[in-house]
C-alpha cells in the first residue's frame, strides 16, 4: 500500500515518536485493566490467589510497557530491561496483564531494524526470560500453553526478519533505479553533445560556401566597379543575400561547440534531392518504402535540406531495424509557401516503442540526434505510435523569405 505525501500514514512514518507513545500507553492501559480483572482469580498452579493490584503492581506494569515509546532507538536493551518487571510480577503472584504483548513487540523491532546476529540473541533472551518465569511460577500451566507461546514468539521474530529483508530489498531496487537513472542522463548528454559536434562538422562546408562565394563576389565586383555598374550591382546583391542566408546558418548554430580536433575535409553532404536514391537503397535492403513529393519544390536552406535528409535516413533505419521483415514505409514531402514537411510512416510492430530500442534493448541516441535536428532549426518533431498501426516521424520545419 502506497502512501501519499500528506497523508496520516506518512505523517506518522515521519514522526514515529508519537505513534510509538500511543502504543506504549494503549498496552500500559490494557494490562492495567486486564490486572484489574483477573487480579481475584485463583491462580493455575494452585499456590493461592492472584494479588489483587497495588501500588507496586501498577510500577512495575508501567516499567514493562512503557519502554515501548523508545523501541525504535534502544530495542535490544529495552527488550532485555522489559522483562525484568514482567519476571517480578510472576515471582511476587501478580497478574501482568498484556505485559507480554510488549515483550513481543520489542521482539520484533529488534528483528526488523537490528542485524541478524542481534536479533537472535533477542529470540534467545525472550526465551530464557519466558523460561524463568515458568520455573519462579513453579510450573504454572501446561505443555500447550508453553508450547503456543514459543510459536507465537517465532512467528514474531519471523514477521520482524521478513520486514527488514524486503525493506532492504527495496531499497536496493531503488538505489539501482538511481543509479541507472544517472547513467541513462549521462548517456543522453553524451548524445547530444556528440551530436551537436557532428552537426557543426556538416554545416561548416555550407557556412564556407557561402563565405566562399561572397568573396568571389566581392572580388568580381571590385573589378567591374568603374566599367561595367550594373555588373556590379548584381554582384552586391548576391553578396547581400548569400551573407542572410550565412547570418542565418550562424544563428542557428550559435553555442553548439566542435568538441574534437577534427580539421579533414568532409565530402559534400546530401540533400532532399537524395531522397529517391536514399529509398532505393532501402528496397534493396529489403524494406518495402515508397516516396510521395507533394507541392512546388523550391531551392531550401542547406542546413534545412541536410536536416530534413537525416530525418528521413534515420527514420526509414529504424523502421528496416525494428517494424519487421514484412512492413512497409511511406515517406511524405509537402513543400508548402511558409514551411517543409517530412513524415515518415510504417505499418510494423515500432508502435509498441522499439523505434527507440537497440539490439541489447536499450535506448537508442538516433532520436536524440533528430531532436536536435529539428531544433536546431526551429522545427515541430513528433514521434509516436501511428493510427491503424505501426509508428510515425514527422517535422515540420519553418521556411523563412
Amino acid at each position: 500500500m502506497r502512501t501519499t505525501p500528506g497523508s496520516p500514514r506518512a505523517w506518522l512514518r515521519t514522526h514515529p515518536l508519537f505513534g510509538d507513545s500511543v502504543l506504549a500507553v494503549v498496552v500500559t492501559g490494557l494490562s492495567l485493566v486486564t490486572a484489574e480483572l483477573f487480579g481475584t482469580e485463583v491462580s493455575s498452579s494452585g499456590h493461592g490467589p492472584v494479588r489483587a493490584p497495588d501500588a507496586l503492581s501498577v510500577a512495575l506494569i508501567a516499567l514493562a510497557c512503557l519502554p515501548l515509546v523508545l523501541r525504535r532507538r534502544w530495542p535490544f536493551v529495552l527488550l532485555c530491561l522489559a522483562e525484568l518487571p514482567q519476571i517480578t510480577l510472576t515471582a511476587l503472584n501478580y497478574d501482568g496483564g498484556l505485559t507480554g504483548l510488549a515483550s513481543l513487540v520489542l521482539l520484533y523491532t529488534v528483528a526488523a531494524y537490528r542485524g541478524l546476529a542481534l536479533s537472535l540473541v533477542a529470540a534467545a533472551v525472550s526465551s530464557l526470560a519466558y523460561a524463568v518465569a515458568v520455573i519462579v511460577a513453579d510450573g504454572q500451566g501446561d505443555w500447550t500453553q508453553h508450547t503456543f507461546a514459543a510459536v507465537v514468539a517465532m512467528a514474531v521474530w519471523v514477521v520482524g526478519r521478513s520486514i527488514r529483508l524486503r525493506r532492504a530489498y527495496l531499497a536496493e531496487l531503488v538505489d539501482r533505479a538511481e543509479r541507472l537513472e544517472r547513467a541513462r542522463d549521462a548517456d543522453t548528454r553524451a548524445a547530444r553533445a556528440e551530436e551537436r559536434s557532428r552537426i557543426a562538422r556538416e554545416l561548416h562546408d555550407v557556412v564556407a560556401h557561402h563565405v566562399s562565394v561572397m568573396t568571389v563576389q566581392a572580388a568580381a565586383a571590385r573589378k567591374v566597379l568603374d566599367a561595367r555598374p550594373e555588373a556590379a550591382k548584381d554582384a552586391l546583391m548576391a553578396i547581400e543575400e548569400m551573407g542572410r542566408t550565412a547570418m542565418r546558418e550562424m544563428r542557428g548554430i550559435v553555442g553548439v561547440l566542435r568538441t574534437d580536433g577534427e580539421t579533414g575535409e568532409l565530402a559534400p553532404q546530401p540533400g532532399m534531392g537524395d531522397l529517391p536514391g536514399l529509398v532505393d537503397q532501402m528496397r534493396e535492403a529489403g524494406l518495402r518504402a515508397q516516396l510521395w513529393i507533394e507541392g512546388e519544390r523550391r531551392l531550401l536552406p542547406p542546413g534545412i535540406d541536410l536536416a530534413a535528409y537525416r530525418l528521413v535516413q534515420e527514420a526509414l533505419t529504424n523502421s528496416l531495424r525494428h517494424a519487421g521483415p514484412s512492413a512497409r514505409a511511406w515517406v511524405t514531402v509537402r513543400h508548402e509557401p511558409s514551411e517543409l514537411l517530412v513524415q515518415v510512416e510504417d505499418d510494423g510492430r515500432g508502435g509498441t516503442g522499439a523505434f527507440t530500442r537497440g539490439p541489447d534493448d536499450r535506448p537508442g541516441h538516433g532520436l536524440v540526434g533528430i531532436h536536435e535536428r529539428v531544433a536546431l532549426y526551429g522545427g515541430i518533431l513528433r514521434i509516436g505510435p501511428r493510427q491503424g498501426g505501426g509508428f510515425e516521424v514527422r517535422a515540420r520545419f519553418p521556411l523563412k523569405d
